[in-house]
Protein backbone atom coordinates (compact mmCIF):
# COMPACT_ATOMS: atom_id res chain seq x y z
CA UNK A 1 0.00 0.00 0.00
CA UNK A 2 1.35 3.41 -0.93
CA UNK A 3 1.46 6.51 1.24
CA UNK A 4 -1.31 8.05 -0.86
CA UNK A 5 -3.52 5.02 -0.23
CA UNK A 6 -2.85 5.25 3.51
CA UNK A 7 -3.82 8.90 3.54
CA UNK A 8 -6.94 8.03 1.55
CA UNK A 9 -8.13 5.90 4.45
CA UNK A 10 -7.10 2.41 3.37
CA UNK A 11 -5.99 0.14 6.18
CA UNK A 12 -2.37 -1.06 6.01
CA UNK A 13 -1.95 -4.83 6.08
CA UNK A 14 0.91 -6.00 8.28
CA UNK A 15 2.43 -9.49 8.29
CA UNK A 16 4.02 -9.78 11.74
CA UNK A 17 6.71 -12.45 12.17
CA UNK A 18 7.28 -13.16 15.88
CA UNK A 19 10.72 -14.59 16.63
CA UNK A 20 11.84 -16.70 19.56
CA UNK A 21 13.07 -14.30 22.24
CA UNK A 22 11.94 -13.10 25.64
CA UNK A 23 10.90 -9.82 24.00
CA UNK A 24 8.22 -11.72 22.05
CA UNK A 25 5.72 -10.83 24.76
CA UNK A 26 5.75 -7.24 23.47
CA UNK A 27 4.28 -8.49 20.19
CA UNK A 28 0.86 -8.66 21.85
CA UNK A 29 0.92 -4.95 22.66
CA UNK A 30 2.25 -4.17 19.17
CA UNK A 31 -0.68 -6.03 17.61
CA UNK A 32 -3.08 -4.06 19.78
CA UNK A 33 -1.52 -0.73 18.74
CA UNK A 34 -1.61 -1.63 15.04
CA UNK A 35 -5.26 -2.59 15.32
CA UNK A 36 -6.02 0.58 17.26
CA UNK A 37 -4.28 2.60 14.55
CA UNK A 38 -6.49 1.11 11.85
CA UNK A 39 -4.16 -1.60 10.55
CA UNK A 40 -4.83 -5.26 9.84
CA UNK A 41 -2.39 -7.80 11.32
CA UNK A 42 -1.67 -11.39 10.39
CA UNK A 43 0.78 -13.13 12.70
CA UNK A 44 3.33 -15.84 11.96
CA UNK A 45 4.99 -17.29 15.06
CA UNK A 46 8.21 -19.30 14.92
CA UNK A 47 8.70 -22.44 16.98
CA UNK A 48 10.84 -20.48 19.42
CA UNK A 49 8.34 -17.64 19.57
CA UNK A 50 5.63 -20.04 20.73
CA UNK A 51 7.67 -20.64 23.89
CA UNK A 52 7.02 -17.02 24.95
CA UNK A 53 3.63 -16.11 23.48
CA UNK A 54 0.73 -18.34 22.50
CA UNK A 55 -0.88 -18.26 19.05
CA UNK A 56 -4.28 -18.04 20.76
CA UNK A 57 -3.37 -14.70 22.39
CA UNK A 58 -2.24 -13.22 19.08
CA UNK A 59 -5.31 -14.58 17.29
CA UNK A 60 -7.61 -12.96 19.86
CA UNK A 61 -5.86 -9.61 19.58
CA UNK A 62 -5.47 -9.58 15.80
CA UNK A 63 -8.84 -11.20 15.04
CA UNK A 64 -7.05 -13.19 12.35
CA UNK A 65 -5.74 -16.71 12.05
CA UNK A 66 -2.20 -17.22 13.35
CA UNK A 67 0.19 -19.37 11.30
CA UNK A 68 2.94 -21.50 12.84
CA UNK A 69 3.83 -24.34 10.46
CA UNK A 70 4.78 -24.30 6.80
CA UNK A 71 2.90 -27.53 6.12
CA UNK A 72 -0.27 -26.68 8.03
CA UNK A 73 -1.55 -24.17 5.50
CA UNK A 74 -4.87 -25.42 4.19
CA UNK A 75 -4.20 -24.16 0.72
CA UNK A 76 -0.55 -25.21 0.54
CA UNK A 77 -1.37 -26.89 -2.74
CA UNK A 78 -1.93 -23.37 -4.02
CA UNK A 79 1.34 -22.13 -2.47
CA UNK A 80 -0.27 -20.52 0.56
CA UNK A 81 3.04 -19.24 1.91
CA UNK A 82 3.49 -17.23 -1.29
CA UNK A 83 0.00 -15.80 -0.96
CA UNK A 84 0.59 -14.78 2.66
CA UNK A 85 3.76 -12.89 1.77
CA UNK A 86 2.14 -11.11 -1.16
CA UNK A 87 -1.09 -10.02 0.55
CA UNK A 88 0.73 -7.87 3.11
CA UNK A 89 1.78 -4.27 2.55
CA UNK A 90 4.67 -4.58 5.01
CA UNK A 91 6.45 -7.51 6.65
CA UNK A 92 7.59 -6.76 10.21
CA UNK A 93 9.96 -9.18 11.95
CA UNK A 94 9.65 -8.50 15.69
CA UNK A 95 11.55 -9.55 17.63
CA UNK A 96 14.27 -10.30 15.09
CA UNK A 97 16.68 -12.59 16.92
CA UNK A 98 20.30 -13.09 15.90
CA UNK A 99 19.29 -16.43 14.39
CA UNK A 100 16.49 -14.89 12.34
CA UNK A 101 18.73 -12.06 11.11
CA UNK A 102 21.40 -14.56 10.06
CA UNK A 103 18.87 -16.64 8.13
CA UNK A 104 17.41 -13.55 6.48
CA UNK A 105 20.88 -12.33 5.45
CA UNK A 106 21.95 -15.68 3.98
CA UNK A 107 18.63 -16.61 2.38
CA UNK A 108 17.87 -19.67 4.51
CA UNK A 109 14.21 -20.74 4.34
CA UNK A 110 13.77 -23.71 6.69
CA UNK A 111 10.42 -22.80 8.28
CA UNK A 112 7.29 -20.80 7.53
CA UNK A 113 8.68 -17.47 8.82
CA UNK A 114 11.93 -17.51 6.83
CA UNK A 115 10.15 -18.87 3.75
CA UNK A 116 7.68 -15.98 3.83
CA UNK A 117 10.47 -13.43 4.26
CA UNK A 118 12.43 -14.88 1.34
CA UNK A 119 9.34 -15.12 -0.87
CA UNK A 120 7.92 -11.66 -0.27
CA UNK A 121 8.16 -8.82 -2.74
CA UNK A 122 6.98 -6.27 -0.17
CA UNK A 123 9.07 -4.02 2.12
CA UNK A 124 10.55 -5.70 5.19
CA UNK A 125 11.19 -4.10 8.58
CA UNK A 126 13.30 -5.93 11.18
CA UNK A 127 13.32 -5.02 14.87
CA UNK A 128 16.35 -6.71 16.50
CA UNK A 129 16.34 -7.93 20.10
CA UNK A 130 19.15 -9.96 21.65
CA UNK A 131 21.92 -10.01 24.23
CA UNK A 132 24.34 -7.06 24.07
CA UNK A 133 27.30 -9.33 23.20
CA UNK A 134 25.33 -10.96 20.41
CA UNK A 135 24.34 -7.54 19.09
CA UNK A 136 27.93 -6.26 19.09
CA UNK A 137 29.34 -9.44 17.52
CA UNK A 138 30.94 -8.93 14.14
CA UNK A 139 28.79 -11.63 12.53
CA UNK A 140 25.58 -9.90 13.60
CA UNK A 141 26.82 -6.53 12.37
CA UNK A 142 27.78 -8.06 9.00
CA UNK A 143 24.33 -9.61 8.68
CA UNK A 144 22.69 -6.28 9.47
CA UNK A 145 24.86 -4.54 6.88
CA UNK A 146 23.82 -7.13 4.27
CA UNK A 147 20.14 -6.70 5.13
CA UNK A 148 20.36 -2.91 4.93
CA UNK A 149 22.11 -3.17 1.59
CA UNK A 150 19.25 -5.40 0.42
CA UNK A 151 16.71 -2.74 1.39
CA UNK A 152 15.55 -4.10 4.75
CA UNK A 153 14.71 -1.35 7.24
CA UNK A 154 16.54 -2.47 10.40
CA UNK A 155 15.52 -0.49 13.47
CA UNK A 156 18.12 0.11 16.14
CA UNK A 157 17.69 -1.62 19.50
CA UNK A 158 17.53 0.34 22.72
CA UNK A 159 20.04 0.46 25.56
CA UNK A 160 19.15 -0.76 29.03
CA UNK A 161 19.03 -3.70 31.44
CA UNK A 162 18.26 -7.09 29.94
CA UNK A 163 16.55 -10.25 31.13
CA UNK A 164 19.95 -11.98 31.25
CA UNK A 165 21.18 -9.46 33.82
CA UNK A 166 23.53 -7.54 31.49
CA UNK A 167 23.24 -3.93 30.41
CA UNK A 168 23.72 -2.47 26.95
CA UNK A 169 22.24 -2.25 23.47
CA UNK A 170 20.00 -5.07 22.36
CA UNK A 171 16.68 -4.33 24.07
CA UNK A 172 13.60 -4.38 21.87
CA UNK A 173 12.15 -0.86 21.50
CA UNK A 174 8.85 -0.23 23.19
CA UNK A 175 5.77 -1.19 21.12
CA UNK A 176 4.79 2.48 20.82
CA UNK A 177 8.12 3.28 19.12
CA UNK A 178 7.77 0.31 16.75
CA UNK A 179 4.25 1.35 15.84
CA UNK A 180 5.50 4.86 15.09
CA UNK A 181 8.09 3.41 12.71
CA UNK A 182 5.40 1.34 10.98
CA UNK A 183 3.07 4.33 10.78
CA UNK A 184 5.92 6.45 9.41
CA UNK A 185 6.44 3.92 6.63
CA UNK A 186 2.86 4.49 5.47
CA UNK A 187 2.86 8.22 6.16
CA UNK A 188 0.32 7.84 8.97
CA UNK A 189 0.49 10.62 11.53
CA UNK A 190 0.63 9.32 15.10
CA UNK A 191 -0.11 12.04 17.68
CA UNK A 192 2.46 12.61 20.37
CA UNK A 193 1.38 11.41 23.82
CA UNK A 194 0.29 14.26 26.05
CA UNK A 195 0.54 14.49 29.76
CA UNK A 196 -2.78 14.86 31.49
CA UNK A 197 -2.90 17.49 34.16
CA UNK A 198 -3.91 15.88 37.43
CA UNK A 199 -6.87 17.42 39.20
CA UNK A 200 -5.96 19.92 41.87
CA UNK A 201 -5.90 18.47 45.31
CA UNK A 202 -8.48 19.98 47.62
CA UNK A 203 -8.59 19.23 51.30
CA UNK A 204 -12.06 18.66 52.64
CA UNK A 205 -12.93 20.98 55.51
CA UNK A 206 -12.64 19.20 58.85
CA UNK A 207 -15.83 18.13 60.53
CA UNK A 208 -16.28 18.23 64.26
CA UNK A 209 -19.00 16.74 66.41
CA UNK A 210 -19.86 19.31 69.05
CA UNK A 211 -21.56 17.97 72.14
CA UNK A 212 -23.65 20.49 74.00
CA UNK A 213 -22.81 20.68 77.67
CA UNK A 214 -25.69 21.14 80.03
CA UNK A 215 -25.41 22.17 83.67
CA UNK A 216 -25.61 19.25 86.03
CA UNK A 217 -28.74 19.20 88.11
CA UNK A 218 -28.51 18.62 91.81
CA UNK A 219 -30.17 15.49 93.05
CA UNK A 220 -32.55 16.43 95.83
CA UNK A 221 -33.78 12.87 96.18
CA UNK A 222 -37.32 13.86 95.34
CA UNK A 223 -37.67 11.21 92.64
CA UNK A 224 -36.45 7.67 92.28
CA UNK A 225 -35.55 8.26 88.60
CA UNK A 226 -34.17 11.73 87.81
CA UNK A 227 -35.67 13.73 84.99
CA UNK A 228 -32.35 13.52 83.11
CA UNK A 229 -33.09 9.93 82.11
CA UNK A 230 -30.30 7.35 82.16
CA UNK A 231 -27.64 10.06 82.48
CA UNK A 232 -29.14 11.24 85.73
CA UNK A 233 -29.68 7.67 86.88
CA UNK A 234 -26.02 6.76 86.33
CA UNK A 235 -24.90 9.93 88.09
CA UNK A 236 -26.71 8.69 91.18
CA UNK A 237 -25.37 5.15 91.27
CA UNK A 238 -21.76 6.02 90.30
CA UNK A 239 -19.99 7.80 93.18
CA UNK A 240 -18.00 10.95 92.53
CA UNK A 241 -14.22 10.68 92.71
CA UNK A 242 -14.03 13.96 94.67
CA UNK A 243 -16.60 15.02 97.21
CA UNK A 244 -18.22 18.38 96.81
CA UNK A 245 -16.82 21.08 99.08
CA UNK A 246 -18.05 24.52 100.00
CA UNK A 247 -16.05 27.72 99.53
CA UNK A 248 -15.41 28.03 103.27
CA UNK A 249 -13.98 24.50 103.41
CA UNK A 250 -11.51 25.26 100.60
CA UNK A 251 -10.38 28.53 102.26
CA UNK A 252 -9.81 26.73 105.54
CA UNK A 253 -7.61 24.16 103.79
CA UNK A 254 -5.35 26.90 102.40
CA UNK A 255 -5.06 28.54 105.84
CA UNK A 256 -3.57 25.33 107.21
CA UNK A 257 -0.69 25.38 104.65
CA UNK A 258 2.74 26.65 105.86
CA UNK A 259 3.78 30.21 104.96
CA UNK A 260 6.50 30.02 102.23
CA UNK A 261 7.97 33.40 103.30
CA UNK A 262 8.63 32.05 106.77
CA UNK A 263 10.77 29.19 105.50
CA UNK A 264 14.55 29.61 105.35
CA UNK A 265 15.64 29.98 101.77
CA UNK A 266 18.52 27.68 100.83
CA UNK A 267 21.16 28.88 98.34
CA UNK A 268 20.74 27.32 94.89
CA UNK A 269 22.97 24.42 94.09
CA UNK A 270 25.69 25.15 91.55
CA UNK A 271 25.23 23.30 88.27
CA UNK A 272 28.22 21.21 87.18
CA UNK A 273 30.24 22.68 84.32
CA UNK A 274 29.53 21.02 80.94
CA UNK A 275 32.12 18.63 79.62
CA UNK A 276 32.03 20.41 76.22
CA UNK A 277 32.13 24.18 76.03
CA UNK A 278 31.22 25.36 72.51
CA UNK A 279 32.97 28.35 71.05
CA UNK A 280 30.08 30.73 70.57
CA UNK A 281 32.38 33.33 69.08
CA UNK A 282 33.07 31.10 66.06
CA UNK A 283 30.76 29.76 63.34
CA UNK A 284 27.66 28.05 64.66
CA UNK A 285 26.94 25.92 61.54
CA UNK A 286 28.36 22.46 61.11
CA UNK A 287 30.28 21.99 57.90
CA UNK A 288 30.32 19.02 55.55
CA UNK A 289 32.65 19.64 52.70
CA UNK A 290 32.02 23.23 51.63
CA UNK A 291 28.36 23.33 52.60
CA UNK A 292 27.36 25.41 55.62
CA UNK A 293 23.89 23.92 55.81
CA UNK A 294 21.32 22.05 53.81
CA UNK A 295 19.95 24.11 50.91
CA UNK A 296 16.49 25.57 51.33
CA UNK A 297 13.67 23.52 49.89
CA UNK A 298 11.54 24.98 47.14
CA UNK A 299 8.29 23.07 47.37
CA UNK A 300 7.06 24.84 44.27
CA UNK A 301 9.90 23.32 42.25
CA UNK A 302 9.51 19.78 43.57
CA UNK A 303 6.88 17.57 41.94
CA UNK A 304 5.71 20.45 39.80
CA UNK A 305 3.57 19.47 36.87
CA UNK A 306 5.17 19.56 33.42
CA UNK A 307 3.09 20.16 30.33
CA UNK A 308 4.77 18.73 27.21
CA UNK A 309 2.45 20.83 25.10
CA UNK A 310 4.35 23.94 26.20
CA UNK A 311 6.90 23.75 23.42
CA UNK A 312 9.27 26.58 22.54
CA UNK A 313 8.11 28.84 19.73
CA UNK A 314 9.02 28.06 16.15
CA UNK A 315 12.61 29.04 15.55
CA UNK A 316 13.16 32.06 13.35
CA UNK A 317 16.90 32.06 13.83
CA UNK A 318 18.95 34.07 11.37
CA UNK A 319 22.70 33.74 11.17
CA UNK A 320 24.26 36.79 12.83
CA UNK A 321 26.48 39.04 10.85
CA UNK A 322 30.12 38.01 11.00
CA UNK A 323 32.54 40.62 12.30
CA UNK A 324 35.35 41.51 9.92
CA UNK A 325 38.02 40.16 12.22
CA UNK A 326 36.25 36.79 12.37
CA UNK A 327 35.98 36.59 8.58
CA UNK A 328 39.68 37.29 8.28
CA UNK A 329 40.53 34.40 10.62
CA UNK A 330 38.35 31.97 8.70
CA UNK A 331 39.72 32.60 5.23
CA UNK A 332 41.34 29.17 5.00
CA UNK A 333 38.10 27.58 6.06
CA UNK A 334 35.62 29.30 3.78
CA UNK A 335 37.48 29.85 0.53
CA UNK A 336 37.82 26.78 -1.69
CA UNK A 337 40.75 28.32 -3.56
CA UNK A 338 42.85 28.22 -0.39
CA UNK A 339 42.86 24.41 -0.40
CA UNK A 340 45.54 24.49 -3.09
CA UNK A 341 43.87 22.03 -5.46
CA UNK A 342 43.79 22.13 -9.24
CA UNK A 343 40.66 23.51 -10.87
CA UNK A 344 40.28 20.28 -12.83
CA UNK A 345 40.27 18.10 -9.70
CA UNK A 346 36.53 17.62 -9.15
CA UNK A 347 36.01 13.95 -8.15
CA UNK A 348 32.71 14.69 -6.36
CA UNK A 349 30.91 16.28 -9.29
CA UNK A 350 27.35 14.97 -9.43
CA UNK A 351 27.34 13.98 -5.76
CA UNK A 352 25.12 15.55 -3.10
CA UNK A 353 26.83 15.91 0.29
CA UNK A 354 24.83 16.83 3.39
CA UNK A 355 26.84 18.40 6.23
CA UNK A 356 25.69 19.48 9.69
CA UNK A 357 27.76 21.88 11.78
CA UNK A 358 27.77 23.93 14.95
CA UNK A 359 25.86 23.56 18.22
CA UNK A 360 22.14 23.59 18.92
CA UNK A 361 20.33 25.87 21.35
CA UNK A 362 17.56 24.36 23.47
CA UNK A 363 15.34 27.13 24.83
CA UNK A 364 14.46 27.20 28.53
CA UNK A 365 12.63 30.52 28.42
CA UNK A 366 12.84 33.57 26.12
CA UNK A 367 16.22 34.47 27.66
CA UNK A 368 18.02 31.25 28.60
CA UNK A 369 18.97 28.13 26.65
CA UNK A 370 21.10 24.97 26.84
CA UNK A 371 24.08 24.94 24.46
CA UNK A 372 27.65 23.66 24.08
CA UNK A 373 31.04 25.02 23.04
CA UNK A 374 30.99 23.92 19.40
CA UNK A 375 32.17 26.70 17.06
CA UNK A 376 31.11 25.03 13.80
CA UNK A 377 34.55 25.62 12.23
CA UNK A 378 35.25 21.97 11.43
CA UNK A 379 31.85 21.40 9.86
CA UNK A 380 32.08 24.57 7.76
CA UNK A 381 35.58 23.55 6.65
CA UNK A 382 34.29 20.14 5.52
CA UNK A 383 31.44 21.78 3.61
CA UNK A 384 33.97 24.04 1.88
CA UNK A 385 36.29 21.11 1.08
CA UNK A 386 33.68 18.84 -0.53
CA UNK A 387 32.32 21.84 -2.46
CA UNK A 388 35.84 22.53 -3.72
CA UNK A 389 35.92 18.93 -5.03
CA UNK A 390 32.78 19.58 -7.06
CA UNK A 391 30.01 18.28 -4.79
CA UNK A 392 26.60 19.88 -4.40
CA UNK A 393 26.57 20.72 -0.70
CA UNK A 394 23.74 21.36 1.74
CA UNK A 395 25.03 22.76 5.03
CA UNK A 396 22.62 22.63 7.98
CA UNK A 397 24.17 25.01 10.49
CA UNK A 398 23.39 25.68 14.11
CA UNK A 399 23.70 29.19 15.57
CA UNK A 400 27.28 30.16 14.65
CA UNK A 401 28.89 33.36 13.37
CA UNK A 402 30.71 31.94 10.34
CA UNK A 403 30.73 32.97 6.70
CA UNK A 404 29.00 30.59 4.29
CA UNK A 405 31.56 28.71 2.14
CA UNK A 406 31.53 29.39 -1.58
CA UNK A 407 29.13 27.21 -3.57
CA UNK A 408 27.34 25.88 -0.48
CA UNK A 409 23.60 26.01 0.20
CA UNK A 410 23.19 26.94 3.86
CA UNK A 411 20.17 26.25 6.07
CA UNK A 412 20.25 27.95 9.48
CA UNK A 413 18.55 26.25 12.43
CA UNK A 414 18.54 26.70 16.18
CA UNK A 415 17.30 23.62 18.07
CA UNK A 416 17.94 19.90 17.64
CA UNK A 417 14.41 19.37 16.38
CA UNK A 418 14.90 22.17 13.85
CA UNK A 419 18.08 20.47 12.67
CA UNK A 420 16.41 17.05 12.44
CA UNK A 421 13.65 18.50 10.26
CA UNK A 422 16.14 20.36 8.03
CA UNK A 423 18.18 17.17 7.57
CA UNK A 424 15.05 15.21 6.69
CA UNK A 425 14.14 17.76 4.03
CA UNK A 426 17.69 17.78 2.62
CA UNK A 427 17.63 14.03 1.91
CA UNK A 428 18.25 12.13 -0.29
CA UNK A 429 22.01 12.59 -0.45
CA UNK A 430 25.00 10.51 -1.46
CA UNK A 431 26.98 11.38 1.66
CA UNK A 432 25.96 12.63 5.11
CA UNK A 433 28.70 14.13 7.30
CA UNK A 434 27.14 14.77 10.71
CA UNK A 435 29.61 17.12 12.40
CA UNK A 436 27.14 19.15 14.49
CA UNK A 437 27.32 18.88 18.27
CA UNK A 438 23.61 18.26 18.81
CA UNK A 439 22.35 18.68 22.36
CA UNK A 440 21.32 15.31 23.79
CA UNK A 441 18.65 16.88 26.01
CA UNK A 442 16.20 19.76 25.96
CA UNK A 443 13.91 21.20 28.64
CA UNK A 444 10.69 19.27 28.88
CA UNK A 445 8.73 22.44 29.49
CA UNK A 446 9.30 25.79 27.81
CA UNK A 447 8.40 28.85 29.86
CA UNK A 448 6.85 31.62 27.80
CA UNK A 449 8.09 34.25 30.25
CA UNK A 450 11.48 34.71 31.86
CA UNK A 451 11.84 32.52 34.94
CA UNK A 452 12.31 34.78 37.95
CA UNK A 453 14.83 34.09 40.67
CA UNK A 454 13.21 32.75 43.79
CA UNK A 455 14.35 33.47 47.28
CA UNK A 456 14.35 29.91 48.54
CA UNK A 457 15.78 27.64 45.81
CA UNK A 458 16.32 27.40 42.04
CA UNK A 459 13.51 25.89 39.97
CA UNK A 460 13.71 22.26 38.93
CA UNK A 461 14.74 21.88 35.27
CA UNK A 462 13.29 18.67 33.85
CA UNK A 463 14.81 17.40 30.60
CA UNK A 464 13.70 15.12 27.78
CA UNK A 465 15.75 13.44 25.08
CA UNK A 466 16.28 15.05 21.68
CA UNK A 467 15.95 13.10 18.42
CA UNK A 468 19.07 11.15 17.44
CA UNK A 469 19.74 12.64 14.01
CA UNK A 470 22.72 10.42 13.12
CA UNK A 471 20.88 7.22 14.02
CA UNK A 472 17.76 8.27 12.12
CA UNK A 473 19.77 9.07 8.99
CA UNK A 474 21.82 5.86 9.18
CA UNK A 475 18.77 3.67 9.79
CA UNK A 476 16.26 5.45 7.58
CA UNK A 477 14.78 4.37 4.29
CA UNK A 478 16.63 7.19 2.47
CA UNK A 479 20.01 6.34 3.93
CA UNK A 480 22.95 7.91 2.06
CA UNK A 481 25.54 5.55 0.61
CA UNK A 482 28.12 6.90 3.08
CA UNK A 483 27.15 8.06 6.58
CA UNK A 484 29.87 9.72 8.67
CA UNK A 485 29.43 10.72 12.29
CA UNK A 486 31.66 12.66 14.66
CA UNK A 487 32.51 11.78 18.26
CA UNK A 488 33.78 14.56 20.52
CA UNK A 489 35.25 12.73 23.52
CA UNK A 490 37.23 13.67 26.62
CA UNK A 491 38.42 10.17 27.56
CA UNK A 492 38.62 6.67 26.06
CA UNK A 493 38.36 8.29 22.64
CA UNK A 494 39.01 5.21 20.51
CA UNK A 495 36.84 2.83 22.55
CA UNK A 496 33.93 5.26 22.60
CA UNK A 497 34.25 5.88 18.86
CA UNK A 498 34.14 2.15 18.08
CA UNK A 499 31.07 1.68 20.23
CA UNK A 500 29.36 4.71 18.69
CA UNK A 501 29.91 3.46 15.14
CA UNK A 502 28.15 0.19 15.94
CA UNK A 503 25.45 1.83 18.00
CA UNK A 504 24.62 4.46 15.39
CA UNK A 505 25.03 2.15 12.35
CA UNK A 506 27.41 4.69 10.80
CA UNK A 507 30.02 3.81 8.17
CA UNK A 508 32.70 6.05 9.68
CA UNK A 509 33.14 7.78 13.00
CA UNK A 510 35.61 10.65 13.11
CA UNK A 511 36.75 10.94 16.73
CA UNK A 512 38.67 13.72 18.38
CA UNK A 513 39.76 14.57 21.91
CA UNK A 514 38.08 17.83 22.93
CA UNK A 515 39.51 18.00 26.43
CA UNK A 516 41.88 20.76 25.25
CA UNK A 517 41.14 23.81 23.11
CA UNK A 518 39.82 21.95 20.05
CA UNK A 519 36.30 23.36 20.37
CA UNK A 520 36.64 26.92 19.15
CA UNK A 521 40.25 26.46 18.03
CA UNK A 522 41.70 26.30 14.52
CA UNK A 523 43.54 22.97 14.75
CA UNK A 524 42.35 19.41 15.20
CA UNK A 525 43.67 15.87 15.48
CA UNK A 526 41.22 13.17 14.47
CA UNK A 527 40.99 9.39 14.26
CA UNK A 528 38.86 7.77 11.55
CA UNK A 529 37.14 4.56 12.69
CA UNK A 530 35.57 2.49 9.90
CA UNK A 531 34.81 -1.09 9.04
CA UNK A 532 38.21 -1.30 7.32
CA UNK A 533 40.18 -0.30 10.40
CA UNK A 534 41.50 2.73 12.24
CA UNK A 535 43.40 5.65 10.73
CA UNK A 536 45.03 8.30 12.92
CA UNK A 537 45.73 11.69 11.33
CA UNK A 538 48.36 14.07 12.63
CA UNK A 539 47.37 17.35 14.23
CA UNK A 540 46.75 19.92 11.51
CA UNK A 541 44.58 22.95 10.72
CA UNK A 542 40.89 22.18 10.53
CA UNK A 543 40.89 23.09 6.84
CA UNK A 544 43.54 20.39 6.22
CA UNK A 545 41.51 17.87 8.23
CA UNK A 546 38.50 18.76 6.09
CA UNK A 547 40.34 18.21 2.80
CA UNK A 548 41.79 14.91 4.06
CA UNK A 549 38.27 13.67 4.80
CA UNK A 550 36.93 15.02 1.49
CA UNK A 551 39.60 13.15 -0.48
CA UNK A 552 38.80 9.93 1.37
CA UNK A 553 35.10 10.40 0.62
CA UNK A 554 35.92 10.85 -3.06
CA UNK A 555 38.08 7.71 -2.97
CA UNK A 556 35.08 5.65 -1.80
CA UNK A 557 33.07 6.60 -4.86
CA UNK A 558 36.05 6.07 -7.18
CA UNK A 559 36.30 2.50 -5.91
CA UNK A 560 32.57 1.94 -6.39
CA UNK A 561 32.76 3.33 -9.92
CA UNK A 562 35.68 1.03 -10.73
CA UNK A 563 33.76 -2.00 -9.50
Amino acid sequence: MSTQEAKAGKHPRILLVVGGGIAAYKACELVRLIRKGGGDVTCVVTKGGQQFVTPMSLAALSENQVYTNLFDLKNEAEMGHIQLSREADLVVVCPATADLLAKMATGIADDLATTLILATDKPVMAVPAMNVRMWEHGATQRNIALLKAAGVNVLNPEEGPMACGEFGYGRLPEPEAIWRAIAGHFGILVPEPQLLEPPARRLAPPTFEVEALEPEEEDDGSAAMPAGGLGGFFSRIIPRSTAKRTHDEIEAEYEDLPDPEAEELLPPEEEPAPEFAPDFDGPLLARKGKANSAPPVDFGAINHEVDERKAPPESEFLAPEVPEEVEADLGAVTEGADFGIAASHRPLVGRHVLVTAGPTWEAIDPVRYIANRSSGKQGFAIAAAVAALGARVTLVAGPVALKTPAGVRRVDVESARDMAEAVRRALPADVAVMVAAVADWRPKEYRGEKIKKRGDAPPALMLTENPDILTNVAGGTRRPALVIGFAAETDNVLENAKAKRKRKSADWIVANDVSGDVMGGDRNRVTIVSGDGIEVLDEMPKSAVAMALAERIAAVFRVEAAE
